[in-house]
C-alpha cells in the first residue's frame, strides 16, 4: 500500500505551489492529477505569458479580490506577493513589472514559470500521479485518509489537499470535481457564478451590430441597481461584441452584474457609459460651447471630430438627434445637452454574463466560513486541506486570483505537512 505525508488533489497553479510547500516543510508529497501534464490553466493564464502576481501592498491586492478577499488576510501574514516574487527569483526566473503593478517573466510565456515548478518538484522528489481521475476521497472517523481512482487504486496519506479548481476554463480540467467531495466532507457550496467574463445584452443596438468591434479606451463603465446609485465603476478600457460588451473594465464589472441581478431580483441590470470620465460635464459643455463659437459652420460630425471615437460619435448623434451633416451651429441647444448627457452617463441595459466556461474565473464555491484561514484545513473534516479556485474568493484579472492560488497553496502545504508529521 502506498502512502505518503501529503497528497494533493489537481496539479494546477495551487496544488503545485501546495506540494512544494509540504516537500519543503518535510513531508513526503504525491500530486494527483487527471490531465495527462500539470499546469494546464496556468499555460492560458495573462494571455499565454502568466501574470505570476501583482506588486501591491496586501492591502490593495485584498481590494482587488472583491469577492471575500478579507479571507486571505491571515494567509498573507504568513505568506505574501512578495514572497511570491522571491520565490521565483530564487529559482532562477526573472520578473518584470508592468501597468498596474502586473508582475510577468521577462520570457513573456507562461512555460517558464510552468518548468520552475515542475524543476523544484522533481528536486524535492515529489511523486506525480499523472492521467489519474479521482473518483473519490476517502475518509476514516472524521479524518481525510487518501483517494480512490477512477482506476480502482487508493492512495493513502496523513493529510489530503484539494486543488481542483472551479468550473470557468473547463477545457483545462476544471471542471468542477472537487465540490462533491467537499459537499461530502460537510462542506456548503455557496452558489457558483461566472465572474472576469464578457457581459450580455439583448439592446438593439447590440443585436443590430452597430457598434461590434468597437473598441474605447479610459472609459468609466457602471453598474447600477434599482435606485439608480452606481455599485461599482471601473475605468479601463472595453470593446462592444456582437453579444454585448467585453474588455477589461467589462470583466471587472461581471461579478456585480450578477450579485446586483441577484439582489435586486430582476432579469437585467441598467450600465452606465461614461466615454470621457476624465473630463467633467460642465468642462465638456464649456467645450462644446467653444466649439459652436469657433467651429460652428462645419458639419456637427467634423466639429466634433476626435472627441470620442468616430464610430461612437456618430452613434452619440444619432441618439441625440443632430443631424451629423447639418452645421454645428444649427443644433438646437437642448439636443446639445442631450449629446452631453449620452457622452457622460449612456445608459443601457445587461442580462447576465456568458456561462461559467467562457469566464477566467468562478466565483461562489466552498463556504470560506467553513475553512480555517490560517491553515485552509477543513473545520468539518480533519487533515481535508482546500486551496484556490475552489473556495468562495475571486479577484479580478491582473495577477490578483493567481496570488490568490499561490497563497492559499503555500499555506495548505505547510500546514498539511506540519499535520501530517505530528501523526
Amino acid at each position: 500500500m502506498t502512502k505518503y505525508d501529503v497528497l494533493v488533489v489537481g496539479g494546477g497553479t495551487s496544488g503545485m505551489m501546495a506540494a512544494i510547500s509540504a516537500a519543503e516543510h518535510g513531508a513526503k508529497v504525491a500530486v494527483i492529477e487527471k490531465n495527462t501534464t500539470l499546469g494546464r490553466k496556468l499555460l492560458v493564464t495573462g494571455g499565454g505569458r502568466c501574470n505570476v502576481t501583482n506588486n501591491r501592498d496586501k492591502e490593495e491586492i485584498i481590494a482587488h479580490i472583491p469577492g471575500n478577499g478579507r479571507f486571505l488576510y491571515s494567509a498573507f501574514y504568513q505568506y505574501d506577493n512578495y514572497d511570491i516574487m522571491e520565490f521565483f527569483k530564487s529559482n532562477g526566473v526573472v520578473l518584470k513589472e508592468e501597468d498596474h503593478g502586473r508582475m510577468f517573466p521577462v520570457t513573456d510565456k507562461s512555460r517558464t514559470i510552468l518548468e520552475a515548478l515542475i524543476g523544484i518538484m522533481d528536486r524535492l522528489e515529489i511523486a506525480i500521479y499523472a492521467e489519474a481521475p479521482v473518483e473519490n476521497l476517502l475518509f476514516d472517523e472524521g479524518k481525510a485518509t487518501g483517494v480512490q481512482l477512477q482506476d480502482g487504486r487508493s492512495i493513502h496519506a496523513s493529510c489530503v489537499i484539494v486543488s481542483t479548481g472551479g468550473r470557468a476554463m473547463p477545457r483545462t480540467g476544471s471542471t468542477g470535481d472537487g465540490y462533491k467531495w467537499a459537499k461530502k466532507a460537510g462542506h456548503t457550496i455557496e452558489p457558483l457564478y461566472p465572474t472576469e467574463a464578457p457581459i450580455t445584452s439583448d439592446e438593439t443596438f447590440i443585436q443590430d451590430k452597430t457598434l461590434q468591434g468597437l473598441s474605447l479606451r479610459d472609459i468609466a463603465l457602471s453598474v447600477l441597481n434599482k435606485k439608480s446609485k452606481k455599485v461599482v465603476t471601473h475605468q479601463m478600457d472595453m470593446i462592444f461584441t456582437h453579444f454585448g460588451i467585453s474588455g477589461p473594465a467589462v470583466l471587472r464589472c461581471s461579478m456585480f452584474v450578477h450579485q446586483t441581478m441577484k439582489r435586486d431580483k430582476t432579469e437585467e441590470v441598467v450600465m452606465s457609459l461614461d466615454a470621457l470620465p476624465n473630463v467633467s460635464k460642465g468642462e465638456l459643455t464649456q467645450q462644446l460651447q467653444q466649439l459652436i463659437k469657433n467651429d460652428g459652420d462645419k458639419s456637427t460630425k467634423n466639429a466634433l471630430k476626435g472627441l470620442v471615437p468616430e464610430r461612437y460619435l456618430l452613434f452619440a448623434l444619432t441618439r441625440s438627434g443632430l443631424d451629423e451633416n447639418a452645421p454645428l451651429k444649427q443644433a438646437a441647444p437642448e439636443k446639445v445637452t442631450h449629446l452631453i448627457e449620452f457622452i457622460k452617463d449612456f445608459q443601457f441595459t445587461a442580462n447576465g454574463t456568458l456561462p461559467i466556461e467562457k469566464a477566467f474565473v468562478t466565483g461562489g464555491g466552498i463556504n470560506t466560513k467553513e475553512v480555517n484561514p490560517k491553515t485552509m484545513e477543513s473545520k468539518f473534516t480533519s487533515k481535508l486541506f482546500f486551496t484556490g479556485e475552489i473556495l468562495d474568493y475571486n479577484g479580478y484579472t491582473g495577477g490578483y486570483n493567481i496570488t490568490g492560488a499561490f497563497i492559499t497553496g503555500r499555506i495548505a502545504g505547510m500546514h498539511a505537512a506540519e499535520a501530517a508529521l505530528k501523526s
